[in-house]
């Protein structure tokens, strides 16, 4: 199953990023905390070039505590400001202008040395679509998405928003890629809702799914769904499924789901199994690690 998933509008806010680029003093990239990988757009680093970066590690809530403390390790020993949040609960937030203030901490002096007190930060927001970037500008502007006035760039899709006296945000569109070149990617993705249900079919990236928490959370599917995964069949290739259908059958006769005919509705099940996931009923779990990357990048596979 390979996904792909670029409208038009992307293409329109990649040019808007490179353009406004000129008119912000930090790039703030909002990243999922469950694939902070998977959830980082490749363009960005090309586009944003040598601009300071913070990464802001959303929705930590539902991810894995002790593998978001190594995602922030592994942010930090590349350059990177890194901060832990919670859109929606708003944890996190409060801290955003204060990390920002302090991966600017030097231009920020040079600013006071040449006079120019009072000048506001102004940094770009980026982020693929469904990580929480609307909610996240929401409630680190309190709620006031007024703009911040006559800006460069407040205009077709744009947005200006006033934090306080000393910074404003540049809003931008959600922008996605191409192409996956690796498929876990893509299902990545594909799992937390970033790209929409509509362009693939749900029951195998349910058994996609099902397969990913039998390797890193079998207590998840034990615990949940009252099934034990068995041991995976050695030499099992990305893309095969039928281990993960065999647990979501399971799954469904567990529940009870029927069609007539006696025949498991996996087609129910897999759509459950996807609502609980992206509704956090199955815990807090993250679906990648700096290891695994790590991994990749040194057989050749990943560009840093």
């Amino acid at each position: 199953m390979y996904i792909q998933w670029y409208p038009g509008h992307m293409t329109k806010t990649r040019r808007m990023i490179a353009e406004n680029l000129k008119y912000v003093d930090l790039v703030a990239e909002i990243v999922d905390a469950r694939i902070p990988i998977s959830s980082r757009n490749p363009d960005i680093d090309e586009l944003v070039g040598g601009k300071p970066r913070l990464i802001l590690l959303n929705r930590a809530d539902q991810a894995d505590p002790e593998m978001t403390m190594r995602w922030k390790r592994w942010f930090a020993s590349r350059g990177f400001s890194v901060l832990e949040t919670d859109a929606r609960e708003g944890k996190g937030v409060s801290q955003f202008p204060a990390a920002v203030r302090e991966a600017l901490r030097e231009q920020i002096q040079r600013w006071r040395e040449k006079g120019q007190v009072g000048r506001p930060v102004r940094v770009m927001i980026v982020g693929i679509p469904n990580v929480g970037k609307s909610t996240f500008i929401n409630k680190v502007a309190k709620r006031k998405s007024a703009k911040a006035g006559d800006r460069p760039g407040v205009t077709r899709g744009k947005q200006w928003v006033n934090v306080d006296a000393g910074m404003d945000l540049l809003d931008t569109p959600g922008i996605l890629w191409p192409k996956f070149e690796d498929q876990s990617i893509g299902l990545n993705l594909a799992f937390t809702g970033a790209v929409k249900d509509e362009i693939m079919d749900v029951e195998t990236l349910a058994c996609h799914f099902m397969e990913c928490m039998a390797r890193r959370y079998p207590q998840v599917l034990e615990e949940r769904y009252k099934i034990v995964a068995p041991p995976r069949p050695e030499g099992l290739q990305p893309g095969d499924v039928t281990y993960g259908y065999d647990l979501l059958l399971q799954a469904a006769r567990k529940r009870g789901f029927l069609i007539s005919g006696g025949e498991l509705d996996t087609e129910r099940m897999a759509k459950i199994l996807l609502d609980e996931y992206r509704g956090g009923k199955l815990g807090r779990f993250t679906l990648e690690s700096p290891e695994e990357l790590e991994g990749e990048q040194s057989n050749g596979s990943v560009g840093d």
